[in-house]
This record gives C-alpha cells, sequence and structure tokens, in this order.
C-alpha cells in the first residue's frame, strides 16, 4: 500500500512535467506500443488492481494483481530499459478437493525496447523487444529463468484510428522435463480517440504453445488524459474459448517525469 501511495505522489508531481514528444504507453491493452521513451525520461505504467477468474468445471481460480509496476528509462532517441514486477500477487485456487491460497512477491522482467522506425515521424512505426523473466522463488511465479521476444507494429489509419498489431514469443520453462516450451502470443488492437482527453479500445488476444490449449480471448477499456503526463485507464477482457480464462478486471495508471 505504501508503494502505491509513493508512485501516485509521483504521477501527481508529474503534472508540472516539460513537454516532450507524446507519450506512448504498453498499457492497459495487452498489444505493446512501438514507441519508446524520450531519452532522459522515467515512466511508470502500473495497475492499481488486476483480477482474472479462471472455471475449469467444479474448480476454480481466483488471481489477484495489486501494484503491477512497469518502470521504463529512456535511454537513446529510440530505445529504453524497462523493469517490470508484481508487488502483490494473491491465487485462490478451490474446488470439489477444497481450496488453496498462495500469495507474495512475483517474478521480475527485464525488457529492452529498440524503436526501428516511427518513434516521432510517420504512420506507422515498429519495434524489437527481447525480455528475460528472473525467478524470485516465492509461493507465485516460476521457478527457472525464461525469457523471449516482442515485435510490436502500429499504423495510424486517420487523425483519430490507431491500429496495433504484435507478435511475441516465449521460451517458458516446463518443469516437468527440465526443458523449455516455445509459446506464441498473437494481438490485435484497434483505438481510437472519443474526444482530445478520452479513448477506447478494442482488442483481440491469442495464446499457443507446445504444451497448452490455444487460448482466445477479447478485451475493451478506455483511457482518461488528465494532462499530457498522466493517464488513467481501466478495461475488461472476456474468454472466447473454453481454455481461456473467463474474466478480467483491471485498472491503472501512466505518468513520466
Amino acid at each position: 500500500m505504501r508503494t502505491l501511495m509513493f508512485f501516485t505522489l509521483l504521477a501527481i508531481s508529474a503534472v508540472a512535467a516539460e513537454p516532450v514528444r507524446e507519450m506512448f504507453t504498453d498499457r492497459p491493452d495487452v498489444t505493446e506500443s512501438p514507441h519508446s521513451v524520450a531519452p532522459g525520461f522515467f515512466q511508470v505504467e502500473m495497475s492499481f488492481f488486476d483480477y482474472e477468474l479462471d472455471r475449469t468445471g467444479p474448480d476454480r481460480l481466483d488471481n489477484w494483481v495489486v501494484g503491477s509496476v512497469n518502470l521504463k528509462y529512456g535511454i537513446t532517441k529510440d530505445s529504453d530499459l524497462q523493469f517490470i514486477v508484481n508487488m502483490h500477487s494473491r491465487q485462490r485456487t478451490s474446488g470439489l478437493g477444497g481450496h488453496d491460497l498462495a500469495s507474495g512477491f512475483d517474478d521480475i522482467t527485464l525488457r529492452y525496447k529498440q524503436n526501428l522506425w516511427g518513434n516521432d515521424r510517420g504512420r506507422t512505426a515498429l519495434a524489437l523487444m527481447p525480455f528475460v523473466t528472473m525467478p524470485t522463488h516465492g509461493e507465485i511465479g516460476s521457478e527457472a529463468w525464461g525469457g523471449g521476444l516482442v515485435m510490436p507494429f502500429s499504423i495510424e489509419l486517420s487523425d483519430r484510428l490507431s491500429l496495433g498489431l504484435m507478435a511475441q514469443c516465449d521460451l517458458a520453462p516446463d518443469l516437468d522435463t527440465n526443458g523449455t516450451d516455445v509459446e506464441w502470443l498473437a494481438t490485435t488492437s484497434l483505438g481510437v480517440s472519443l474526444t482530445e482527453r478520452l479513448g477506447a479500445y478494442t482488442e483481440l488476444i491469442a495464446v499457443m504453445g507446445e504444451d497448452i490449449d490455444a487460448q482466445f480471448r477479447s478485451a475493451t477499456g478506455f483511457t482518461f488524459a488528465l494532462t499530457d503526463h498522466l493517464v488513467l485507464d481501466a478495461g475488461v477482457r472476456i474468454g472466447l474459448n473454453r481454455a481461456a480464462p473467463d474474466l478480467g478486471l483491471f485498472s491503472g495508471m501512466s505518468f513520466r517525469f
């Protein structure tokens, strides 16, 4: 809770930040932005809460995350570093056999974003984002290192409409075989500016892999820019097939300084 209050106060101070290039965020949709943080600036993207419900027959999984933080720093005009951590995660499984509860600090992810084109001009943009995930060996998360590559692309369809496409390849640890499973994530996101400050988006998400059933989800959400440097967001995700989580709710904010 203290950490959440600290970032909230920091966000308020961002209101007076000097103008730089337009702020692009990787939240609230799953589709990442190909635009990097301006050099010398910090950008914080964090959730107030993320909730996910997954029901399979008599079994039920409730997953809560509070204070998921992505701290970014602009290295050059076309690259940034990102440090991602879930401050507190809580998972509750229940079914015919009773229930189980796990909570704690989640894994840590380090990412590097390299914008290939489109940061400051043009209607299209593309980036490469290699990442590595480090286990914290707690009750939540993995017990082994992982990694992968994200490739986000965006195009401005008009002054009010934008389209985002993303492909992601994950090398996920398989603890049963002590090997690595390859997982794929593909997304499409359509964003619209409803007013000067209010935006909305709708998204399709697909997850596939060697050791998991294909999952398909849809999402929709809203963003509201209090200033050019402080944006609030909220949204919902819905599972489209049995393998996908049934419901997801989330809310958060992004700011830079």
